[in-house]
């Protein structure tokens, strides 16, 4: 049984930092393409981040130079690390596992189709 667990959201002023965390169990987070994701009410489901098996790492363009994906394989949990954080930042965020091994383009390009494993989401409210 795939699970996974988003922690770390919260309330936070514009230009703070909020790091969250997502820890995997019946799924090897080192073996696949993994991703966040967010979602604002009312709006479309977006990927934020992925990070492939290799490291290879990509963003949205609303993020870049803000927002860094990483993973502990020890620990089998994924991290986003945010910094400079926006009120359009405010979004529930979810962390997600791919259906497939390794990680390409179709990783890269962030799209929620790609990911079959979910977690329940954390909140991340950033106030002006």
């Amino acid at each position: 049984q795939v699970q996974l667990v988003e922690s770390g959201g919260g309330s936070v002023q514009a230009g703070g930092s909020v790091r969250l965390s997502c820890a995997a169990s019946g799924y090897t987070v080192s073996m696949y393409c993994m991703g966040w994701f967010r979602q604002g009410p009312g709006n479309e489901r977006v990927g934020v981040a992925a990070i492939a098996a290799d490291n290879t790492t990509n963003y949205a363009d609303s993020v870049k130079g803000r927002f860094t994906v990483s993973k502990d394989n020890a620990k089998n949990t994924l991290y986003l690390q945010m910094n400079s954080l926006k009120p359009e930042d405010t979004a529930m965020y979810y962390c997600a596992a791919s259906f497939y091994r390794g990680g390409g383009t179709w990783c890269l390009r962030r799209h929620s189709t790609d990911f079959g494993y979910w977690g329940q989401g954390t909140q991340v409210t950033v106030s002006s």
